[in-house]
């Protein structure tokens, strides 16, 4: 299997079936995926990070998060960082 090929909805099926992720859920709407441990930390001042991974429409979607959210590309180690 040429993974480079594979559309989003098989990647992301590849990765729910696997148990790597959870399914996308709107951090507005459903709230932070988060354990019960993360939300105590949190509501007592500690600060744990939770990572999440943006789903993008487009690639006009894309650039317009990376233009507001510097970190979208700098954390990326497959991008380059000029671009």
């Amino acid at each position: 299997m040429d993974v480079m090929k594979l559309s989003m909805e098989q990647w992301l099926e590849i990765g729910l079936r696997a148990g790597y992720v959870s399914p996308p859920v709107c951090m507005n709407h459903d709230g932070f995926p988060t354990t019960i441990t993360e939300d105590a930390e949190m509501i007592d001042g500690s600060d744990p990070c939770v990572f999440l991974m943006r789903i993008y429409e487009n690639d006009e979607h894309r650039e317009a998060i990376e233009a507001n959210c510097p970190a979208t590309k700098w954390r990326n180690p497959y991008r380059e960082h000029g671009n």
